[in-house]
């Protein structure tokens, strides 16, 4: 299993952008996944996660009404749509997947997931 995020790069405050992260090895239509963040000096924070068909999602308080998640299980795509960007929303950004059947419950803990991407910079200046 191979997750890959694409999308990162320097924006100024209030701008959007999209991110994306590219599943291989297996159809991931039956997991949940989510995204994290890591800024310099803290630890990883969950950011989103979705259920297998996309029907339930939850977010961190810090990203509510910002922050969009969603997924493509044909494409084995999933994304996350950030509006409104803070110069604190500044991170590496990770996606990962739990592979376990239809669980959601736990998914904003880090510990709840499998596989993780190799992170793509998001950088949100003043």
């Amino acid at each position: 299993v191979q997750l890959q995020a694409f999308g990162g790069g320097l924006v100024q405050a209030g701008d959007s952008l999209s991110l994306s992260c590219v599943g291989s090895g297996r159809t991931f239509s039956s997991y949940t996944m989510g995204w994290f963040r890591q800024a310099p000096g803290k630890e990883r924070e969950f950011v989103a996660a979705i259920r297998w068909r996309g029907d339930g999602k939850d977010y961190a308080d810090s990203v509510k009404g910002r922050f969009t998640i969603s997924r493509d299980n044909a494409k084995n795509t999933l994304y996350l749509f950030m509006n409104s960007l803070k110069p604190e929303d500044t991170a590496v950004y990770y996606c990962a997947v739990a592979i376990r059947p239809y669980i959601y419950s736990g998914s904003s803990r880090s510990s709840f997931y499998d596989y993780w991407g190799q992170g793509t910079q998001v950088t949100v200046s003043a």
